[in-house]
């Protein structure tokens, strides 16, 4: 059995990808892989990331657009720019903490 890692980014959070110019903020984890065999067969095989690791869900930007991402922690780092994050989902979901990343806005309570 598979010892589940504990997650290094955390939900709010501002990271970048190691090998492509984009980045973006954390707004779900999966513990592993968890997305379709074909978006991970698309992957090429050199590059391919092992599915026994979290898996991040990014509000993401690069410089031409704003998308949705999902990434391997191998290929994660912290960003430490300390820039916004364009993508307009972002401040539908989160406010700016004041430290660089973002944090859950309150569900409100209807």
């Amino acid at each position: 059995m598979n010892k589940i890692r504990n997650a290094k980014y955390q939900i709010g959070q501002v990271v970048r990808h190691r090998l492509y110019p984009f980045r973006g903020v954390v707004f779900d984890i999966d513990p592993v892989f968890d997305n379709t065999d074909e978006w991970y067969e698309a992957i090429p095989a050199e590059i391919r990331p092992h599915k026994d690791q979290p898996f991040y869900h990014l509000f993401a930007e690069n410089d031409e657009t704003e998308y949705i991402a999902y990434v391997s922690e191998q290929n994660l780092l912290p960003d430490t720019s300390g820039e916004p994050v364009r993508h307009p989902q972002v401040a539908e979901v989160f406010i700016k903490d004041g430290r660089g990343g973002y944090r859950p806005r309150a569900a409100s309570l209807h």
